[in-house]
């Protein structure tokens, strides 16, 4: 019972801890791309459910306490909560950590490069155009790929 609530390591190290993995979780996300948190496949999850199991070592260091527990999910949390606030106040910032919304197909016209940086295929392309009861590439007029990962088609023909 005395184990449940003793730190085995200092608070000031989980937290130190905790914000290193919250950070380099954070840029490693960011640079896998928008498609890897936008829409998940299982895999998507099975690789989120296991870089959480893997970084959680990483983050507590072998402290089992509830002490330990409550000071991790405060210090996650409360970088959760201080990027919202700092986002939803400097343009700049929410660029560098959410990115910008990307045309992938104007027109009827796909951007080919647009889809390889972002690791799109023409299939999840034409799977948004179908879910937009856009038949073909003549009748797109636009197709983005949202900084949250889903792709947004507008239909109509060009004129």
């Amino acid at each position: 019972m005395s184990d449940l609530l003793e730190l085995s390591i200092p608070w000031w190290e989980i937290v130190l801890r905790g914000t290193v993995v919250f950070f380099v979780l954070m840029v490693l996300l960011r640079l896998s791309g928008k498609r890897t948190v936008g829409q998940f496949t299982p895999f998507d999850l099975l690789v989120l459910v296991l870089l959480g199991d893997a970084m959680q070592g990483s983050m507590i260091a072998g402290d089992e306490s509830l002490q330990g527990g409550i000071v991790l999910t405060a210090t996650l949390m409360g970088w959760n909560y201080i990027l919202g606030f700092t986002t939803s106040r400097s343009r700049r910032i929410e660029r560098l950590v959410e990115g910008r919304a990307v045309v992938l197909a104007r027109n009827g016209h796909v951007y080919g490069r647009a889809l390889d940086d972002n690791r799109i295929g023409i299939d999840d392309l034409q799977e948004a155009m179908r879910a937009a009861d856009c038949a073909s590439f003549g009748d797109l007029r636009l197709a983005v790929l949202e900084k949250d990962g889903h792709i947004s088609v507008v239909t109509g023909r060009r004129h």
